[in-house]
């Protein structure tokens, strides 16, 4: 009777306990990233959708006549100008609430998810053969969550390939990327710690940087190259690709033993991924910075379509250390969609991982 009581009590206490538990519990730092990461992804398809729309309603005007080729081409652009500032506005927005989200988490203000769980602890009372009482306390452990959440951020170089070949006449070594998101790492066997499937969203920001006072202009549904005719400070293209990227991770951490328990950690050794991206271009803007006539400085901001590939999908790897990886990504799709001469992004950094 007593070991009966004891069991109802316990359920009861975890029943309690739960309740409690799921109404004031609040919401950990993977849930809140994950529904900013999903807001962007509807700002991206929302705003794209109305562009369509907008652009269809300019063609069947053209179609019946009613506006001339030039004056089609005039509202178009404008239109995809209005829905890249609102894609811009809108996903800043968003970015700074990931931006105070992880700054809340570093200051310890924001709840995440522990690596380790446990099963309930169920209390037996039971009377001895010696007409005393003895207690038994069995606690049991599950293993390391088989799939955690991540903070991933990366950076570094941008060179443009042709041919196989980096393009070094056109584009300075300054040319930059970087790329933050979340990720999900789940350990793919139940008892061995060497494969992992990682996979996320993440927003990649590639710059490119033209050599000799050039910048981009468009001819048509053509992007060139040409001489600015001014002594420029700086000049920058910058294009967004929204992607998912997916990765087999070969992770060479050890398992540890504790008893008779096995755990299976994460990222405590050498770590090697393999895999590749796929996703959509959110903006594009070209930078300039120059003195004009007067000596002033001027910084020249201009938004739009630059013919910029509004699919973005490619291979990428990394291999390194605990949570510090040197990283390789490699765009499939070409830059510029409609270029006589296909020119391929290729970007090598460093990459961090944070549990």
């Amino acid at each position: 009777m007593k070991t009966i009581t004891f069991y109802v009590a316990g359920l009861l206490c975890l029943l309690a306990t739960k309740v409690l538990g799921q109404e004031t519990k609040p919401a950990t730092f993977e849930e809140r990233a994950k529904e900013i990461s999903k807001n962007i992804e509807t700002i991206t398809k929302q705003q794209k959708d109305s562009l369509k729309i907008e652009v269809e309603s300019v063609n069947v005007k053209l179609d019946n006549k009613e506006i001339t080729a030039e004056q089609a081409e005039a509202q178009k652009q404008q239109y995809a100008e209005k829905r890249a500032t609102n894609i811009e506005t809108k996903v800043a927005v968003e970015q700074a609430k990931l931006d105070q989200l992880v700054k809340d988490k570093v200051d310890g203000k924001v709840a995440y998810n522990d690596r380790k769980k446990h099963k309930i602890a169920f209390i037996t009372y039971e009377r001895g053969d010696d007409d005393e009482d003895s207690t038994k306390v069995s606690v049991q452990r599950y293993d390391y969550k088989r799939t955690t959440s991540q903070f991933v951020f990366a950076l570094g170089i941008n060179r443009l390939m042709t041919d196989g070949k980096v393009d070094t006449a056109n584009f300075e070594d300054r040319s930059d990327f970087y790329e933050w998101g979340v990720a999900w790492n789940t350990r793919i066997f139940d008892n061995n710690n060497l494969l992992h499937f990682k996979y996320g969203l993440s927003l990649q920001y590639n710059n490119l940087r033209p050599k000799d006072d050039k910048i981009f202009v468009t001819d048509g549904d053509k992007t060139l190259l040409v001489d600015s005719g001014r002594n420029l400070d700086k000049v920058r293209l910058r294009y967004v690709n929204l992607v998912v990227p997916m990765h087999l991770e070969f992770d060479f951490t050890p398992k540890k033993v504790n008893g008779d328990k096995v755990y299976y950690p994460i990222q405590k050794g050498f770590r090697l991924g393999v895999g590749g991206y796929a996703g959509v271009n959110v903006k594009e803007k070209q930078i300039l910075k120059y003195k004009n006539d007067n000596g002033n400085r001027v910084r020249d901001k201009t938004k739009g379509d630059f013919n910029v590939n509004d699919f973005a999908y490619g291979l990428s790897a990394y291999v390194g250390y605990r949570d510090i990886s040197v990283y390789a990504k490699y765009d499939l799709q070409p830059v510029f969609n409609n270029n006589d001469i296909d020119q391929n992004n290729f970007s090598l950094g460093l990459r961090f991982d944070f549990n």
